[in-house]
């Protein structure tokens, strides 16, 4: 019966039973591990102890030196916010000294240098564009027009500008004001 046992712990492939429990599972999968004999199995436990206690002597330490390592910052003034800037500045110097970076910085350089001249070339050629204009024979036509009737438009000199005080009640400065200017070159036709 002792061979029969074993075959069915040495299966590993075996399949749990739908509606087995994990602790059956957990049981079966633990006793797939190699026969151990009781001299091993002691070494193992006293083995696993020292290993824990280990462990715990170490985070004792680790805490003990955290709990040192705060007390030094603390002496030497150096706070969370510091060492926040010095990780970002170290990371910053880390990040412009990559290629990637200098790359990137001499492509759009470049690219800065080529849209600057494409600017000017363009602010040129549209100022020669308007000189052209503003020396083209229809616009000169128009703006003589429009300086004619800026002239009609604007008042003669009145007796104010000429050194004499105007104190508003004089008939020839309200004359002047409501009488409309019906002369036929005002309404000069465009062409």
């Amino acid at each position: 019966m002792e061979d029969a046992d074993k075959g069915s712990q040495g299966h590993p492939d075996s399949v749990p039973e739908v509606g087995e429990d994990a602790v059956t599972s957990v049981g079966a999968a633990s006793s797939t591990v190699p026969a151990l004999t009781e001299e091993e199995r002691q070494e193992l436990q006293e083995e696993l102890a020292k290993v824990e206690d280990e462990i715990q002597t170490l985070s004792q330490v680790l805490a003990s030196k955290d709990k040192q390592l705060a007390e030094i910052k603390r002496k030497l003034g150096i706070t969370p916010l510091n060492e926040l800037k010095q990780n970002i500045t170290k990371t910053w110097q880390e990040v412009t000294a990559s290629t990637a970076y200098r790359r990137t910085s001499e492509t759009l350089s470049q690219a800065s240098l080529k849209a600057t001249a494409a600017f000017t070339n363009m602010g040129s050629a549209i100022t020669r564009k308007l000189e052209d204009v503003r020396n083209a024979p229809t616009f000169k036509s128009f703006e003589e027009k429009v300086e004619t009737l800026k002239t009609k438009m604007t008042p003669s000199p009145s007796t104010s500008e000429t050194g004499i005080q105007d104190d508003g009640d004089s008939p020839t400065a309200e004359a002047s004001l409501n009488q409309p200017d019906n002369s036929p070159s005002q309404e000069e036709p465009m062409h």
